[in-house]
């Protein structure tokens, strides 16, 4: 097996460094990522460091990249304390891979990517109308990483909205058959395919699928 340490990460090419530590984690859920800024200006980023945190009180948590990097998203949530997340499909990948793009304050990525912003419920932020799963989050805190300037920002789910052949009697919620979008590193994507679930694990009896 090829062997690499600390010593050899900070010798390598940028992209090549990104590209192989991004990669080591696996695969990661992306999400469409929706704010509004103090004039009510919509803006949409695309986030794959998402992370469940607990289902009571249901948290999420996702990284937010140094504010120089990536200011936009971080800067409408301190504000306003409101934010969705939406699920992406390849017929929207294009789109949203688009909304990765750094553009400039003040521009509306809906607009700009060809995607649809939806007000429900009436939530302070839309959600991307061509997405199968949308969640609404409220702040609950924003954790500074100060070893590298990153951000982790973790909200409350306050609504969600699921297309309803997706969710099974037992609240599972089938994402392969949404073809939920994941990715690793910073530009691979891929869809996913279900092997089984498997019942509660315990000490005293073998694996069993169910």
């Amino acid at each position: 097996m090829l062997h690499f340490s600390k010593d050899d990460f900070s010798g390598w090419e940028r992209f090549y460094r990104a590209n192989l530590l991004n990669s080591l984690s696996g695969f990661k859920a992306t999400h469409l990522v929706a704010t509004v800024n103090r004039q009510g200006l919509p803006n949409l980023s695309l986030f794959h460091n998402v992370v469940h945190l607990g289902a009571d009180p249901a948290l999420i948590g996702m990284v937010n990249r140094p504010k120089t990097a990536a200011p936009h998203t971080l800067a409408n949530i301190e504000v306003t304390g409101k934010w969705t997340m939406n699920s992406v499909h390849p017929d929207i990948l294009e789109k949203a891979h688009q909304c990765s793009a750094k553009y400039s304050d003040g521009i509306n990525e809906f607009n700009e990517c060809g995607l649809t912003a939806e007000w429900k419920n009436d939530f302070a932020v839309p959600v991307v109308g061509e997405s199968s799963i949308q969640y609404a989050l409220s702040l609950v805190e924003i954790i500074p990483i100060t070893h590298n300037q990153t951000f982790f920002i973790i909200g409350k789910i306050e609504h969600c909205w699921i297309r309803e052949d997706l969710l099974t009697p037992d609240g599972f919620l089938q994402l392969e058959k949404a073809e939920t979008v994941t990715s690793t590193g910073l530009d691979a994507y891929f869809v996913t395919q279900s092997i089984g679930r498997f019942a509660y694990a315990k000490p005293d009896l073998p694996p069993r699928k169910i």
